[in-house]
């Protein structure tokens, strides 16, 4: 509007002049600027909500933005540090709710149908079919990302959460063989570790970190089908039978070679102590192997991993992924197809496992720039995956609703922390949290 007046005023001075017969010469009428450029088209944003933020985990979202940026998107990253997620998750309902949800957002487990009933998911079915997802995952897995029959997200990577850690000097010293293969031969173990002065059992004490033992210890006494008819299923009688009285046996023997300052640490530095030579076994996912990479150790020299005892031919797993919401903008839509594209593409794969320490979620994928670890994780993915060994890990949000896993993992750490609840008493509490709605 500006330019207009200007421009007019010294139209309308320069007639006057003339009209009225001056002899100065009129004022020069600018000349009209050139038009502008137009301007370049916008790109379509792909708003994408994770809590990938530590080191590896930030490098591997990275990756993955750089590939939706050469496809001409603009990445808006809504990254929510701490919790495990919870933090994420708050964040993420309040948008959802007030009808301003993400692109994308890192959610895993059953809590994908949960989003699924309240009408808000994607269904991704077209990316899916032309990819042929149904071939490329177990179906295990493959299930987890459907809700009625539809894919509404994308899986990212798998993590194995039985695994047992150890300290090959620890061992040696103690005169430990090698890594015991059943809950026998680790009471052997760890009584001899505890002998030589050192920690047999490196133990953060959390909740969370609590039940990642004991689902390992269920799965170690009972098998693969016990562990999904009793904490995936959840069904009463296995839950209260002489199996599971077992498995709380063991876990309650596994107490006596924590140390006293395990309360409330950190699953990372509890790892440290394994590192350091000061404990001999530890029990966690495959994230704990990111932390030996980073102290500069490698599998079967300054580590060893294997499946934890009992557990060689059985694979519980945690599965990453994104859902992708209802929009209505076309090309907002064309962004989630391709975001979930890159997510199964080799290429990000690759890049992102290595950094996280986890596999790629891809079955028959190329292994070979992979560590010992990863490799034997992946031929026990396929695996177990044929044979019905492939469970989901109750612990990390893989099976059952969040109100029934919160209620199972107070009730474990509850018999875990006091001494004065007896195994059979253990044994009720854990089967009346599994109860709850």
């Amino acid at each position: 509007m500006k330019f207009t007046y200007t421009f007019g005023a010294a139209l309308v001075a320069a007639l006057l002049a003339t009209a009225c017969g001056k002899k100065e010469e009129a004022a020069p009428v600018a000349a009209t600027p050139a038009p502008a450029a137009a301007p370049a088209p916008a790109k379509t944003a792909v708003e994408v909500l994770h809590y990938w933020t530590s080191g590896g985990e930030a490098k591997s979202a990275a990756e993955l933005k750089g590939m939706l940026e050469a496809k001409g998107y603009e990445w808006k990253d809504f990254a929510v540090a701490g919790g495990g997620g919870e933090n994420a998750m708050t964040v993420l309902k309040s948008r959802a709710v007030s009808g301003n949800p993400p692109t994308a957002a890192q959610v895993k487990g059953p809590a994908i149908q949960e989003w699924a009933k309240e009408g808000m998911l994607a269904n991704i079915d077209n990316v899916a079919g032309a990819e042929k997802w149904d071939e490329l995952l177990p179906k295990v897995v493959a299930d987890v990302m459907k809700a009625d029959g539809h894919y509404v997200a994308a899986p990212v990577n798998v993590h194995r959460v039985n695994w047992m850690w150890a300290n090959p000097e620890v061992l040696k010293k103690a005169g430990v063989a090698g890594m015991p293969k059943t809950w026998d031969e680790f009471f052997v173990a760890a009584d001899k570790i505890k002998k030589s002065g050192n920690i047999a059992l490196a133990h953060g004490g959390q909740n969370w970190q609590d039940f990642t033992v004991f689902e390992s210890v269920v799965l170690g006494v009972g098998g693969a089908e016990f562990y999904d008819k009793a904490l995936v299923k959840l069904d009463p009688a296995a839950l209260t039978s002489p199996t599971m009285t077992k498995a709380v046996t063991t876990f309650r023997k596994l107490k006596g070679y924590v140390d006293d300052a395990s309360s409330g640490r950190d699953w990372n530095m509890t790892t440290a102590m394994v590192i350091q030579g000061k404990a001999g076994f530890q029990f966690m996912g495959d994230w704990a192997k990111g932390e030996f990479t980073a102290a500069g150790q490698k599998p079967g020299e300054g580590f060893l991993c294997a499946a934890a005892p009992g557990t060689a031919n059985a694979y519980t797993f945690n599965v990453d992924s994104f859902i992708m919401f209802k929009l209505k903008d076309e090309a907002a839509q064309k962004g989630q197809a391709d975001l979930a594209s890159a997510i199964l593409s080799p290429e990000f794969q690759e890049v992102f496992n290595q950094n996280k320490g986890s596999i790629p979620v891809r079955l028959g994928h190329d292994m070979s720039k992979f560590d010992d670890c990863a490799k034997l994780s992946a031929a026990d993915f396929v695996a177990t995956a044929k044979a019905g060994g492939l469970v989901p890990s109750v612990a990390h949000g893989m099976a059952v609703s969040p109100a029934a896993e919160g209620a199972i993992k107070d009730a474990v750490s509850q018999f875990w922390n006091d001494d004065k609840i007896s195994v059979a008493d253990g044994v009720k509490n854990i089967a009346k949290a599994a109860a709850t709605k």
